[in-house]
């Protein structure tokens, strides 16, 4: 795709995020890996009013665009393209239930098969830091290097994949884990989890499994 086809992207996006209830008001951002650096979403601006214009590009050392400015997490977003060669969109939002999560500074667990989703065991949990910080940008950093799907503790979800499709299904499919898991812990602390062998054994199957977009 061009730049005009992937800022367009970026936005359809963000505004169904908001559709499926992941997200609200202007909290949240998006991006996609572009020519060398990324397009983000700009900061402080509600999804309804941007244009293709309105994205920002970033290049690989942070530069953005003279008279624009990125979200102000676009660092945890190039953290995310540094370490995930692997991974080409990346979308973060505040989602209920992963919030909530992410509050009690909590690890989702493998309580249902689909945690697989996320290409590991679990949907971890990563420190505290300020928005917009290097040092968020750093613990996004170890915590992508494990998974496709990360809580932010006290902030929200981050989900990473190869294109924004199906990085939007993974924040939707972590946000429903989320949701079983905080009705689970309202019930008892001693929730029941599949082992590892069994979540290595879904991996497997989980090469032909999901959103099937072509790249």
């Amino acid at each position: 795709m061009n730049r005009k086809q992937l800022s367009r992207e970026i936005i359809d996006t963000c505004l169904e995020m908001t559709r499926l209830g992941l997200n609200q008001g202007t909290a949240g951002n998006v991006s996609v890996r572009y020519n060398g650096g990324m397009l983000i979403t700009p900061t402080g601006t509600p999804y309804d009013l941007m244009t293709e214009d309105s994205i920002v590009y970033v290049d690989a050392d942070g530069h953005y665009e003279a008279g624009k400015l990125p979200s102000s997490e676009w660092r945890f977003h190039h953290a995310v393209y540094e370490v995930r060669p692997d991974l080409d969109a990346v979308v973060h939002n505040h989602s209920i239930n992963c919030s909530a999560v992410s509050i009690l500074g909590k690890d989702i667990p493998a309580i249902h098969y689909m945690i697989a989703v996320s290409g590991t065991n679990r949907i971890p949990c990563v420190p505290y830091a300020t928005f917009g910080t290097p040092k968020l940008a750093e613990y996004v950093q170890q915590g992508i290097s494990q998974s496709k799907a990360i809580l932010l503790q006290h902030h929200g979800l981050i989900a990473a994949e190869k294109n924004l499709k199906k990085a939007l299904w993974l924040a939707h499919e972590v946000e429903v884990l989320a949701t079983w898991y905080m009705r689970l812990l309202s019930i008892t602390d001693n929730v029941p989890v599949l082992s590892d062998d069994e979540i290595q054994v879904v991996l497997g199957k989980f090469s032909t499994y999901g959103l099937r977009i072509e790249e």
